[in-house]
């Protein structure tokens, strides 16, 4: 059968499962684009507004979904202007595919119109990235693309495909199975390893399970809490693994580092075995690292061994998948007596309950100015704790973290990583189509939301009811905090002296927008926000010089905590 390069990319993208693409067009990817309108409704494209955004959807629609997200973009500036999206993505671990156009091969390396060398450019924040040279090698690289973003660590991968590669005919020839001999990620962790593990936890009178992003990309939550109620230990997250445990459990003690709780950080710096499992040890987790868990022996189970001992120096290593490893794991221990393990734990426990009793985290809110903590508290009471919530990035991303308590994986989408503004938004469109029946919210701050604030028209294009909360404090909240507390007050352009009226822009857009000044009004603007089947912005004028707490000081141990 002779097909031309777009068949056999259409061809092979429906074979992979894919039913979405956000993508923006141009001419290197013109012939793609025809051929996208030739599929009629197998394949549905979702028209962004800039490729910045493009990635950011297909990121959160991955999340979202647990699918690869796949995002279609043309060459030169088209190409570039991914490379923010797809950095976030790279540091996240996220499963996508971009593709992009490129000028012919004839021309490549001329410096014709709108070339750039988007391999070389995207090299370092690419899981692996492809230059497509010949129609023979288009099928079998789009497949190898999605095998390598799916499996192992999953991550972002490029394939550039020059227009006379997608104009061009050939017999096409199934590539078959994808395998590749330089590539074969551990999923079976080695069950010696394993034996010493349990060894350890039979020992331990003061186990604390760290649990990352890795516990959500190897769907292995229902593994994590089992292992977590079996041997009786709390469990603390990084930001990335918000949802991995249920933040209502009892045994939780919500997120760890540099804006965590006082009792995860307490508890980590004082425990005798620290249990993690899918997590990097990003310096936000770990502060000073030579007095991180300095009493505590250390488990690191990660599919990933080159993040093994990367930061953090570990006692036993255990390199595998995080659910076939939790799986394995809870089997062995499911063999050994563990009578005394409640026992064993009583004052471990009790400890824990004392500091979380004594030192929550907690904030004012007085009759006057809307807090944003306050905010972030009332939705999660009016969605119940159901809804998928994308955030900015700043202080507007650690309240929805710190306040918002997800009992399900895949519920908080965020750029932990890399910290990208303007993420959420577009990331919010990508949920939004992955889970139609799912209310998703974008919790934002005045400054973030600005980055990317174009998707608006995406969102009221699609239909797609994503509902922003926008916390205006008329700042760059996260680096003016910085700024009172490390540089005594000398607020160095994060004011806005001038903003937009977002309930115009929201209308502007064909949009709904809703404003609260006064706490009085928080419930029942989000009350009609949350019930209009359409996008809306929900602007909440909220105190300007409120600041994140607890915070950990650049390079201090997370036992040093600023409380107030």
């Amino acid at each position: 059968m002779k097909l031309s390069g777009t068949q056999i990319l259409m061809k092979v993208l429906k074979e992979e499962g894919v039913d979405t693409i956000f993508g923006y067009p141009g001419g290197a990817v013109l012939d793609i684009y025809d051929e996208l309108t030739r599929t009629g409704s197998d394949i549905n494209h979702i028209l962004v507004r800039h490729e910045q955004g493009a990635v950011h959807a297909a990121d959160g629609y991955a999340r979202a979904s647990g699918k690869v997200g796949v995002c279609l973009v043309t060459s030169g500036p088209g190409a570039t202007n991914t490379v923010t999206g797809i950095a976030s993505a790279y540091m996240d671990s996220i499963p996508i595919v971009i593709l992009t156009g490129q000028v012919p091969t004839p021309l490549i390396g001329n410096d014709a119109f709108q070339e750039v060398d988007i391999v070389g450019i995207t090299r370092p924040c690419t899981k692996h990235n492809y230059l497509v040279k010949s129609i023979e090698d288009l099928a079998r690289t789009i497949k190898e693309a999605f095998y390598i973003a799916r499996s192992g660590r999953p991550g972002p991968v490029l394939v550039d495909i020059p227009k006379d590669v997608a104009r061009s005919m050939t017999l096409y020839k199934d590539p078959g199975e994808i395998k590749l001999r330089s590539y074969n990620p551990t999923y079976n962790p080695n069950i010696k390893q394993l034996y010493k593990v349990v060894d350890l936890i039979k020992e331990s009178k003061k186990p604390v399970i760290f649990a990352g992003g890795g516990i959500i990309l190897s769907k292995a939550s229902q593994e994590l809490c089992k292992l977590a109620h079996k041997i009786e230990s709390p469990v603390t997250t990084s930001l990335m693994g918000l949802g991995a445990f249920p933040g209502t459990d009892k045994l939780s003690l919500g997120m760890i580092g540099m804006h965590g709780t006082y009792r995860a950080n307490m508890s980590t710096s004082g425990c005798d075995l620290l249990i993690a499992i899918g997590v990097r040890f990003d310096d936000r987790v770990t502060g000073k690292t030579d007095l991180f868990a300095a009493q505590a022996k250390i488990v690191h189970i990660d599919i990933d061994p080159t993040s093994i001992r990367k930061n953090i120096p570990v006692s036993i290593p255990v390199v595998g998948d995080c659910k076939v490893t939790l799986q394995q794991l809870n089997n062995l221990l499911e063999k050994e007596n563990l009578d005394k393990i409640s026992e064993n734990r009583k004052d471990w426990l009790d400890k824990i309950a004392e500091w979380k009793s004594t030192t929550p985290i907690a904030y004012c809110q007085n009759e006057s100015c809307i807090k944003p903590q306050y905010v972030v508290e009332k939705l999660y009471e009016l969605t119940k704790g159901e809804a998928i919530i994308t955030t900015e990035v700043g202080q507007n991303q650690m309240w929805a973290a710190q306040f918002y308590l997800f009992d399900k994986p895949s519920h908080f989408i965020t750029s932990g990583g890399l910290g990208c503004m303007g993420f959420g938004l577009p990331a919010a469109i990508g949920a939004q189509v992955a889970c139609p029946q799912k209310t998703v919210v974008d919790i934002a701050g005045d400054g973030s939301i600005q980055m990317n604030i174009q998707e608006m028209a995406t969102a009221v294009q699609y239909k797609l009811p994503v509902k922003i909360v926008i916390l205006n404090n008329g700042h760059l909240g996260m680096v003016r905090q910085w700024q009172q507390l490390f540089y005594q007050r000398r607020y160095s352009f994060t004011k806005f002296e001038h903003m937009p009226d977002f309930i115009k822009l929201a209308e502007a857009y064909g949009a709904v927008g809703l404003r609260a000044r006064k706490p009085e009004e928080v419930d029942d603007v989000l009350k009609k926000g949350l019930s209009i089947d359409n996008t809306v912005i929900m602007e909440f004028i909220v105190e300007p010089e409120e600041c994140v707490y607890p915070m950990v000081p650049a390079g201090a141990p997370i036992t040093e905590m600023l409380l107030v």
